[in-house]
């Protein structure tokens, strides 16, 4: 992939890849962050790209996804750290948390895994295969975790409209929110 090809890929895939990692997080600009440092990673890769398994998307993806649980992981040490401080200090009371529609708020509390595995199936089109290929899991795996996620999601969310939906903008619209 050309510097002006990896360009194009940029400013055609970075507000896709910004949704999915969003509905994958949680957290719009925790999303952003990931996306663009994947594709800054991706850049020094670009000869490669488009010789992965997947395409360059795909990796892209990968690669964010992996750089978000990495932040999570830093974060929650980093909060157990703080609780272990706390511990010893006169106790605030915490600021509310910021409002988030249904299906987020519904998705973050799936296990990531799942979270993960809904998302890439039900708003990214990807087949049982291709999420296996994408996460490195098992067949078996990949459906169980769809399965018990779908389980999950059902009764978190307060409709059961035939598909899942995503409220953009205060109004909601339904299907593929990938493409």
């Amino acid at each position: 992939m050309t510097d002006e090809e990896y360009g194009a890929f940029y400013r055609a895939s970075f507000a896709l890849l910004v949704r999915q990692l969003y509905a994958m997080t949680g957290d719009f600009g925790e999303a952003q962050d990931a996306v663009q440092e994947a594709f800054v990673k991706g850049w020094d890769r670009r000869a490669k790209l488009t010789r992965d398994e997947g395409g360059p998307e795909a990796w892209i993806r990968t690669v964010a996804w992996r750089l978000a649980v990495s932040r999570w992981r830093r974060a929650r040490r980093g909060r157990e750290l703080e609780q272990e401080r706390m511990r010893f200090a006169p106790q605030v009371a915490a600021a509310p948390g910021l409002e988030h529609t249904e299906l987020v708020a519904a998705l973050r509390r799936l296990p990531a895994p799942q979270r993960q595995a809904v998302v890439l199936h039900h708003l990214c089109d990807l087949s049982l295969q291709q999420i296996a290929a994408e996460t490195g899991a098992a067949l078996g795996t990949v459906k169980a975790r769809l399965s018990r996620g779908r389980a999950a999601l059902a009764g978190y969310l307060r409709e059961q409209p035939e598909e899942l939906t995503v409220v953009e903008g205060g109004r909601r619209t339904e299907g593929n929110h990938c493409a």
